[in-house]
């Protein structure tokens, strides 16, 4: 992979004075987004394309899952852990005290702490990807797993357990809808930067004539990326890169390329 990924027309590499991140703002004021607002004297502003409901619990009992039946727990985001456990509330089910659970990152795991005492818990912590996790899952074979979900989720997890015999369950508890982004009709930004495919697909959905024009696109992650192009839109900026891991990490070598740093 090239150090960046950057559009073949040369003419889109202008300089960027505004980023909009499809993201709620940071609650912490050593982000690097701010730090690079700092930096290269750029606004960075933060809004996020999707908004997260709870499927009700009455709905939900129409995918007649027993929680009970399962002795693992995936967990791949913090809205993952909120919902299992409201639903568990709503349905009255006291989770057992060996139930194991499997965390996508440290932080996904210490987020359970909300709800558990993870100290006395059988806990599974993968570092950053998907992938990791799963070698972690394929030694617990015997596991009956539960997956908490989006009625919108990559296939990376059902399709890696499907394929290596193991048990598991998807159990859609929340869903992913578009936000109202009317309000920025008029507002334009140099980089808008995505997260996941249901990004665009808001995007899409509240300005269903949008032109591109001069913003650069940014995605992270591979399937973000994918829909970016399936969107008929240009992708800028890809991240993560070998020597950017992170969003941020991306947008600042592209802006040192841009604005000539």
């Amino acid at each position: 992979m090239s150090e960046i990924t950057v559009t073949a027309h040369p003419d889109r590499l202008t300089k960027v004075t505004s980023i909009l991140v499809t993201q709620s703002r940071p609650t912490d004021e050593k982000s690097p987004y701010f730090e690079l607002a700092r930096k290269y004297d750029i606004k960075v502003d933060f809004r996020p394309f999707i908004e997260i409901e709870g499927v009700p619990y009455k709905e939900f009992r129409k995918q007649k899952i027993n929680v009970l039946e399962h002795t693992a727990i995936i967990f791949t985001s913090r809205n993952a852990i909120d919902h299992f456990f409201r639903i568990c509330k709503e349905a009255r089910i006291e989770v057992p005290a060996d139930m194991k659970y499997f965390c996508i990152t440290e932080q996904t795991s210490n987020y359970l702490q909300k709800y558990i005492v993870i100290r006395k818990r059988k806990i599974f912590t993968g570092t950053k990807t998907a992938a990791e996790l799963l070698e972690l899952i394929k030694k617990h074979k015997t596991e009956k797993f539960l997956f908490p979900c989006s009625d919108k989720r990559t296939n990376d997890i059902p399709g890696f357990m499907g394929t290596n015999d193991l048990h598991l369950t998807e159990a859609v508890m929340y869903e992913t809808i578009s936000s109202d982004l009317s309000d920025l009709e008029e507002v334009t930004y140099d980089i808008l930067a995505f997260f996941s495919p249901s990004g665009i697909t808001s995007l899409k959905h509240n300005f269903p004539d949008f032109k591109q024009n001069k913003t650069r696109i940014a995605a992270f992650g591979p399937t973000t990326a994918k829909a970016v192009t399936e969107a008929g839109l240009i992708l800028d900026i890809q991240a993560p890169l070998p020597n950017a891991p992170s969003m941020t990490g991306a947008l600042e070598l592209y802006i040192k390329k841009a604005n000539g740093f």
